[in-house]
């Protein structure tokens, strides 16, 4: 809840930062520009609604952030959201002056600040001071909008696509407002000087005589208040850390033998934070991401249930029962913890990866797809045209993998290693893969004629699926690190594909995978296969020609 009161109360602030930064630019332009857009926007953010709206989200703001204040378990921020902090409770104090010549002067004591001539002439020649504050305070509200922004959309799979669209807003946005603001001024300053008595009636119209020490004790009472608030949180979090301490701590145990005892109602990420324990969190701790997840040992009584939005995230994943997310996990006793999230490839995917990718046994489809007899051809091509060809099946290929939900996990020389159930059910994932074997041989009959001038003899596959249980998890080393799964499915899985050869069909497939897919292939022979190792054959069917499959609803 708490989270998306600061979304929804931000938005309308950003959108309040927004109309006053594109109002300001406009003075590139002219100061009547900047005149005619705030006689359209003033109107607005004044009424009754636009009132309410925005007084009751930076209300609501503020009052979520002494909340998150009070929250926190500790005050060891990452340096992102120590400037997200440091920003975000500056703009109250320097947004008070701004206030209360403004909108109190105009709405409760009579005086008339909504002009940008008469705003422009207090900030530029009666207060320089306050005008330096004012730009600080539209640099700072912008930056913390950013960074909060960035915050929400980073885990988006579009944010990476439209980064330099975002990049180039947050930076010519505030530029082009300073820009106007000076602009502004300039234009300003021609008209004072051809008419000098215009700065003091312009200044005098601002404020009702006597009002000017009415204001500065409205602001500097703002200003005590806001310190009052904040120093009484900080105040309160040593009180309860004191009293969580006589209530009983839990200890939190990591691998090589690192533990920290925490009082009762610190999350594992606090405690990793105050222990200096690298602990990975894209989303900063919010429950969203997942990459703070962590396999934990302990009693069961000193695990509490996961609520509701964790065992969402929790469901999501598909993880096993102990798995928990370390910015949710409560302990109310001794716990021995290992995060599971320490690649040094950390990034936003790590959000949208299954719990399986730092290592697990998990259901899954293999699939291996190999053409026939390409080495005879390769040996009569130059490399270029070898290389040409390759890339046009891998393209057709993966893109039939991944259109029927699959994933390709590698390309073996003329091979192709595709993974389905990452994070869907085996029975699912069965079907993806039948579909995906019957849209890769449609593509490579159309691939054949594209290429049927440079082929002596069209280019013919054989895939072998199987389901079974495998080890998944991220492999490899350097930039060669990648998900994959090894284990016995996979090598009857490529086993199966060899077999297409012998048995001079398209697609060999085990009983177990045509099962899981409910499937009937009355048509296809079947067959047994003794692999080294087990006690019963393995029941196989072969389908001749990939027409045969049946387009399946997923």
């Amino acid at each position: 809840m708490t989270g998306r009161l600061r979304m929804s109360s931000g938005l309308v602030l950003f959108a309040y930062v927004v109309t006053h930064l594109v109002n300001h630019s406009l003075g590139i332009v002219s100061l009547a520009a900047m005149e005619a857009m705030l006689g359209w926007v003033h109107p607005v953010w004044t009424s009754i609604p636009g009132t309410i709206a925005i007084y009751g989200a930076f209300l609501v703001h503020l009052a979520v952030a002494f909340f998150a204040l009070w929250e926190r378990r500790t005050l060891k921020l990452r340096p992102l959201e120590a400037l997200q902090y440091l920003l975000g409770f500056s703009v109250p104090f320097l947004a008070a002056t701004h206030v209360a010549g403004t909108r109190i002067n105009d709405s409760l004591l009579g005086g008339d600040g909504s002009h940008y001539s008469k705003v422009l002439a207090g900030l530029w020649y009666a207060e320089p001071l306050n005008g330096v504050a004012q730009i600080a305070l539209l640099l700072f509200a912008w930056v913390h909008v950013c960074i909060g922004l960035r915050l929400w959309l980073r885990l988006r799979r579009w944010y990476e696509t439209a980064l330099p669209y975002i990049y180039a807003v947050a930076i010519l946005l505030p530029v082009f407002a300073l820009l106007g603001f000076v602009a502004g001024e300039r234009e300003l300053g021609a008209a004072l000087d051809q008419d000098p008595g215009l700065l003091a009636s312009t200044l005098a119209s601002r404020a009702l005589p006597g009002v000017r020490p009415l204001l500065n004790d409205i602001t500097w009472g703002i200003f005590a208040t806001l310190l009052g608030m904040t120093a009484g949180v900080l105040i309160a979090r040593t009180f309860r850390r004191h009293w969580q301490r006589r209530r009983g701590v839990s200890r939190i145990t990591y691998p090589g033998r690192r533990w920290i005892d925490v009082p009762h109602g610190f999350t594992v990420l606090d405690a990793s934070k105050m222990l200096g324990m690298p602990h990975t969190s894209i989303c900063g701790g919010k429950g969203r991401c997942s990459t703070c997840r962590i396999r934990v040992l302990a009693e069961p009584d000193a695990l509490p249930p996961p609520a509701a939005d964790e065992q969402r995230v929790l469901h999501r994943i598909h993880a096993p029962p102990n798995v928990r997310l370390a910015c949710q996990l409560r302990p109310h006793g001794a716990v021995n913890v290992l995060p599971l999230v320490s690649s040094p490839l950390i990034g936003r995917d790590h959000a949208h990866r299954p719990v399986s990718a730092d290592g697990g046994e998990r259901e899954l489809v293999i699939m291996f797809a190999d053409l026939h007899d390409f080495t005879r051809l390769a040996e009569t091509r130059l490399p270029f045209d070898v290389v040409f060809i390759l890339n046009r099946y891998f393209h057709e290929m993966g893109q039939a993998v991944e259109t029927a939900g699959g994933r390709v996990d590698k390309f073996i020389g003329d091979a192709v290693m595709a993974l389905f159930g990452l994070e869907t059910a085996s029975e699912c994932a069965c079907t993806q893969a039948l579909n995906a074997a019957r849209m890769m041989f449609a593509r490579l009959d159309i691939l054949n004629s594209a290429l049927a001038d440079d082929l002596d003899a069209p280019l013919r596959m054989g895939i072998g699926i199987h389901v079974g249980v495998a080890v998944v998890g991220e492999m490899g080393y350097g930039r060669t690190r990648s998900l994959t799964a090894v284990g016995d499915t996979v090598n009857v899985a490529s086993r199966l594909q060899t077999l297409s050869k012998t048995y001079g069909c398209a697609l060999v497939v085990s009983d177990k995978l045509i099962a899981g897919a409910g499937l009937e292939l009355p048509g296809s022979p079947s067959h047994e296969l003794v692999i080294e190792g087990r006690r019963a054959p393995l029941g196989i069917r072969t389908v001749a020609k990939a027409c045969d499959l049946p387009a399946l609803r997923v």
